[in-house]
């Protein structure tokens, strides 16, 4: 957890933040610098929510930002964007390599504004690339009585396993997830 003594650098940056102007994000791209890489997320998110960041800000910081910044942007989102003007940048992040990414988009923005056929290949991404499922946020709501991603799981796991590769130790958790919840 960051404290103030921890990056006392941090009270410049959100008052600078807080005025509105693009002064702050030059702060932005040096949190990682002045408070650390284990709290750069942290503050950068921080300095995005006083800023009161628009989508057009945020698609501009996160396609001219550092991994460590898209990653900011995406963890944002939910607390500054409530439509799915975002949802370009989600889409991109998923079709990266970068597993920190795809953790990152797969937060409550993305389990509210993804279509069900996105989502469920974020899913398969997720398993495919080892990224754990418990970054995927609402997975249990959205996963609970989709057949679709049922099917989608069993392929998955016919063809890895007619491959001789090993099944992603979270399959068995969403495909247990898709079963129809029991009526009382």
């Amino acid at each position: 957890m960051l404290t103030d003594t921890t990056c006392a650098w941090l009270d410049s940056a959100l008052a600078e933040a807080a005025t509105g102007t693009p002064a702050w994000e030059p702060y932005f791209v040096a949190a990682g610098r002045h408070c650390g890489p284990a709290h750069a997320d942290e503050v950068r998110t921080r300095l995005l929510r006083a800023a009161g960041a628009e989508p057009d800000t945020l698609t501009r910081l996160y396609h001219h930002g550092t991994a460590a910044e898209r990653r900011a942007v995406l963890l944002a989102l939910p607390a500054l964007v409530t439509g799915p003007e975002a949802l370009p940048l989600v889409e991109d992040a998923l079709r990266t390599h970068d597993t920190t990414l795809a953790a990152a988009a797969l937060g409550p923005y993305a389990a509210t504004h993804l279509t069900p056929h996105a989502w469920r290949h974020a899913i398969l991404k997720c398993l495919f690339t080892g990224v754990p499922v418990t970054a995927v946020a609402g997975l249990a709501e959205r996963a609970a009585g989709d057949t679709e991603l049922a099917r989608m799981l069993a392929d998955h796991a016919a063809e890895r396993t007619a491959a001789g590769r090993p099944l992603p130790a979270d399959l068995s958790r969403v495909l247990a997830l898709t079963a129809p919840a029991e009526e009382s």
